[in-house]
């Protein structure tokens, strides 16, 4: 007993199964020393955050990670409703009974798997305070509804993503919370490994409208400083290249890729327009 509550050691629990070593490896193109410094914190046990603009590869690369470390992967998305039981669990009526259920966050360190809060700003406040006993020298998760505190497996890994340049005074993590963290920066890749990026997700790109569809990006993100919330991301990009191997014309899959969804206003899809009929037309 510890001050009134229980301690009991995780024990492995059915969460996913561990990836063979026969498995193929996730496609990730490295930019730079993320994969050395994630092992690194892997093998310390020390929790990472992914930084980075959305749709630049931080979910591709954790998935490679795992997949390397042959660990599971438990990915929640955080939205604004997501509370601490949502991620510890709660008890449930099961017939006549009250029946306790993990939630993933508990799954996770029981298994040792690694649990990856995806965009973690957008999650309520009390969510994220459940994490710090987590992300020190305790690497403890503690159940309160139950009484019960949890040792985290020895290969539990906590990984949380956000994007730094989409967050306001408003929504954004306490320097408290970040500085527990081994912090890994993403940015979208350099035109090389886009390219190669793109042609290996949708066989049949040519080299050449790779090339035309990386370098409309690169002149689209530089929209971001003139009203735009989120630039073209490499997934647009790769979203593109799929549309057009499915038979509509270079501007119009772009067009639907590149500029529809990524805003209402005239003025800005005016210009995301121009751009791409700069390099198709």
């Amino acid at each position: 007993m510890n001050n009134g509550v229980n301690r009991q050691r995780g024990v492995e629990h059915d969460i996913v199964q561990r990836p063979g070593s026969t498995d193929a490896a996730p496609y990730y193109e490295p930019q730079g020393n993320e994969v050395g410094v994630f092992e690194a914190a892997a093998r310390r046990k020390l929790p990472v955050m992914l930084k980075g603009p959305t749709g630049c590869g931080k979910t591709r690369f954790l998935e490679y990670m795992a997949w390397r470390l042959k660990r599971p992967l438990v990915t929640v998305s955080c939205h604004e409703d997501l509370t601490s039981s949502d991620l510890v669990g709660r008890f449930l009526l099961e017939g006549n009974e009250t029946v306790w259920q993990d939630g993933p966050l508990t799954r996770s360190v029981k298994a040792g798997a690694i649990c990856y809060l995806d965009e973690i700003v957008e999650a309520r406040t009390d969510s994220t305070v459940v994490i710090h006993s987590l992300t020190d020298h305790r690497r403890q998760l503690t159940l309160e509804k139950k009484g019960v505190e949890i040792d985290a497996h020895d290969e539990f890994l906590l990984v949380i993503s956000y994007n730094p340049g989409y967050q306001t005074v408003l929504k954004d993590l306490k320097p408290s919370t970040k500085q527990r963290f081994v912090g890994i920066n993403f940015d979208f890749p350099t035109p090389e490994i886009e390219r190669k990026i793109i042609m290996n997700e949708v066989p049949g790109v040519s080299l050449e409208l790779a090339t035309k569809l990386v370098a409309t990006g690169g002149k689209a993100r530089g929209l971001k400083d003139h009203g735009l919330d989120e630039v073209t991301s490499t997934r647009a990009l790769v979203y593109a290249a799929n549309l057009m191997i499915a038979g509509l014309q270079p501007v119009e899959a772009c067009r639907a890729a590149m500029v529809n969804p990524m805003t209402d206003d005239i003025e800005l899809s005016a210009a995301l327009s121009e751009i791409i009929s700069a390099h198709f037309e």
